[in-house]
């Protein structure tokens, strides 16, 4: 609020120059400035506008993979991720927001540095305490919000012309219902902005107080605070200080139960959940029958943010207030437990959470890996870094087989399990385990030689040490990497042997049902369909007694294979819907385009040409996101090779390119709902008319958020409106629709036209 003058500034400079940097002390308003700028220039950038926020990222390593999921760049490879970044940036205008990257400034410069020389369109707009030190880096220092000057009393309503002293309105009236700002009390509001150096956080901080003090406690405190000694430290900037201080005297009326709980929440990097609090936080001065009374007690201080999640609520500490919160833990001397505790939760989270893979609860795991995907790379983080934890951060890594593979996480699963494997070298139970975990993600990401290192490694290890566990494990991802690599023979004698192991081990998951689905695929290569179709309806038989679901949809993969090489193309058409409307659910890049292209092949075979054409273009994106097309292999690739070749020539070059290309340009989201389409017989490459909405245009844009999984916070501080704002507009627009939830608006925006992309 009250940025207009700056944001034309910055709207100026970003025609200027490509790069950016918005710099100022914590709360100040960076990013709010950056988004409020980004907001109203998507005429600018035809590509998009994008936001990469950074705060919760402590591995500088990752920095690019955090830029391609915030731009929705699907990545599998091996490659690195920045060089598959500045490949998708090349030709695109588009303006990328990079949020807090103080802390990860040799990394964020690096990455910036070779983005700009790669993409000529892009424009990079940084928040930073400090600068990233490029040559044509721009600067624009963020100021506080305008104050009035010290002694010059207000005329009455004059306090509307001052950003700060209308912040501190609003949020004093959204916790004192009925309060206002008056000719009798606007000088004392004023007083206490400047005590506050008109610091958005602080203003913000110190209205809420106003639940238990009133506005001359308010001042008084505000005084007293900034007199005592030692309060503001020497050197540093003033306004740095400032805003510590006003931190320090909210943390200071606290209670102690909420200062314990505040420090020890500053380890988790994402949101958390109650659950983890009370794993995490409680304890030593925090009774966890306590926890719940505290969580809402910094909710009502401003001190935490309370989201929404469906039916779960979450918590997040906004970024200042974190690192204030770490201070404090590491004054205490509680850093290392607490971060121990936090570990501790998501390894524990991960192992359950791996034997429940195999059942009922698949959906709902990878949402729940989801949310939690920074506090993961937190605990791997700590135990890669810490002294003595090598080994149980390779077990971690390990554990997550079933995001890094089932999730579309391949290329962060390869860097963990890459990062943890050149730490534990010694051998043994948890780096056999990495090692045949590494080899699977290595394999499917074209990395075969490196795959077959690692599972042969594994291999001698389990037959020196007796392990039959990581024999058969090692063996069955042996046996998958020579059947993408074309030595279908042996293959099939690996698999054969590894489920043989499995069962006198009475081993039963997911990987385990993989074993037969990929025996079904060696049959099909050798010519023997009816074995291929055994072995698939085995597979969906066990996985349907347990309720598994994403295995079992690549046994329904197979079975459009079997069924097009039989020559029923409406049955291998509704296998290969179902398996993409199952995969999708996970976004598991590599089922998603596997079930497109048996869907081209069907279309083919029907002499659907366009059709056949679009979906092999809709394949080709994901296939650079996954790897080689078809693994580079000779079997995979035969069908592949085949329906280009019969649908070029009843095209002929010109509609078969146009056809190919139009498919090429679909987004995910968009190519799976192509591919799911019914009767996909020629369609128009003109687009569709544009649907009517009951929606105003601000509220399309919350439709936009909300389809994102944006909070009622989140989805304020991206359209710089208050949260009670926010709240309207969501309750407004489920009136509208006739909608009971947030997740059935979601679900309509997927259909809705007119919903910009957020």
């Amino acid at each position: 609020m009250g940025r207009k003058h700056e944001v034309a500034e910055v709207k100026h400079l970003l025609a200027e120059a490509r790069l950016v940097t918005l710099t100022g002390v914590g709360g100040v308003g960076k990013t709010r400035l950056a988004v409020q700028t980004a907001a109203g220039l998507s005429r600018a950038f035809p590509d998009g506008v994008w936001l990469a926020e950074l705060a919760g990222l402590e591995d500088p390593a990752l920095v690019a993979h955090t830029v391609l999921k915030a731009l929705g760049v699907p990545d599998q490879t091996g490659r690195p991720p920045a060089a598959v970044l500045a490949g998708h940036v090349r030709d695109r205008r588009l303006l990328v927001i990079l949020d807090n990257c103080e802390h990860l400034l040799d990394g964020c410069a690096a990455l910036a540095h070779d983005l700009l020389r790669a993409a000529p369109g892009l424009r990079l707009l940084a928040t930073s305490r400090e600068r990233l030190a490029l040559t044509g880096e721009h600067l624009w220092p963020v100021s506080p919000l305008p104050l009035p000057e010290p002694g010059c009393p207000l005329p009455g309503g004059g306090w509307l012309r001052y950003p700060a002293l209308t912040l501190f309105a609003e949020r004093a009236a959204a916790v004192v219902p009925g309060f206002a700002v008056t000719p009798e009390n606007q000088d004392r509001v004023a007083e206490v902005c400047r005590l506050l150096a008109g610091i958005p956080l602080a203003i913000e901080l110190a209205a809420v107080r106003l639940r238990v003090l009133t506005l001359a406690e308010l001042e008084a405190g505000l005084g007293d605070c900034f007199r005592l000694p030692g309060t503001v430290k020497r050197g540093g900037e003033p306004r740095h200080q400032t805003l510590l201080a006003a931190i320090d005297w909210s943390f200071a009326l606290c209670g102690p139960a909420e200062r314990h709980l505040w420090a020890r929440a500053s380890v988790f990097a994402g949101g958390f959940d109650l659950a983890a609090a009370e794993c995490v936080c409680a304890g030593d001065g925090l009774p966890a029958g306590e926890l719940r009374d505290r969580l809402a007690g910094l909710v009502e201080k401003s001190v935490l943010v309370r989201e929404t999640d469906g039916d779960r609520q979450r918590f997040r500490l906004l970024e200042p207030l974190r690192q204030f919160g770490r201070d404090k833990l590491a004054g205490a001397g509680e850093t290392a437990a607490v971060r121990r505790r936090m570990r501790d939760h998501y390894l524990a989270l991960a192992v359950r959470s791996e034997r429940a893979w195999f059942g009922p609860e698949q959906a709902d795991i990878f949402r729940r890996m989801r949310r939690e995907h920074a506090n993961l790379r937190a605990a791997l983080d700590y135990s890669l870094t810490v002294p003595g934890e090598v080994e149980t951060g390779l077990r971690l890594a390990s554990a997550l087989w079933f995001y890094w593979a089932g999730c579309g996480v391949f290329g962060e699963g390869r860097h963990w399990l890459d990062r943890a494997l050149a730490l534990a070298t010694e051998p043994g139970a948890a780096r056999a385990k990495a090692l045949w975990v590494t080899g699977y993600v290595a394999t499917v990401q074209g990395d075969n030689v490196a795959a077959v290192a690692m599972l042969e490694e594994c291999r001698a290890y389990a037959r020196r040490s007796g392990d039959e566990v990581a024999l058969a494990y090692a063996t069955h991802r042996l046996g998958c990497n020579l059947l993408v690599g074309d030595d279908v023979g042996d293959a099939k004698t690996l698999l054969e042997e590894a489920r043989a192991r499995y069962r006198q081990l009475g081993e039963l998951n997911s990987t385990v049902l993989l074993a037969g689905v990929e025996l079904a695929v060696a049959s099909v290569f050798l010519g023997d369909l009816d074995r291929a179709a055994e072995l698939c309806e085995e597979a969906c038989a066990t996985g349907a007694a347990h309720g598994e679901q994403w295995a079992r949809a690549y046994a329904i993969y197979v079975k459009a294979m079997v069924a097009l090489g039989r020559g029923d193309f409406d049955r291998a058409a509704v296998h290969g819907r179902h398996c993409l409307r199952v995969k999708s659910t996970f976004h598991d890049l590599l089922g998603i385009v596997l079930a497109i292209e048996v869907l081209a092949w069907t279309e083919a075979a029907r002499q659907h040409w366009e059709p056949a054409a679009t979906l092999l273009g809709c394949a080709q994106p994901i296939w650079d996101a996954v790897g080689f097309p078809m693994f580079g292999s000779r079997h995979f690739g035969s069908p592949h090779g085949e329906c280009v070749t019969r649908t070029r020539r009843a095209l002929g070059d010109g509609p078969f390119e146009a056809a190919f290309r139009r498919g090429a340009g679909f987004g995910l989201k968009e190519a799976i709902a192509y591919a799911l389409g019914d009767g996909v017989a020629s369609p128009s490459p003109e687009p569709e008319p544009e649907r009517p909405t009951p929606l105003t245009d601000r509220e399309a844009q919350v439709v936009a958020l909300i389809a994102d999984g944006r909070s009622n916070q989140e989805i304020a501080d991206r359209l710089v409106i208050s949260r009670r704002t926010a709240e309207g507009h969501v309750n407004r627009i489920l009136r509208k629709l006739g909608f009971d939830s947030r997740a059935q608006v979601a679900a309509w925006a997927a259909t809705a036209s007119r919903v910009p992309s957020p």
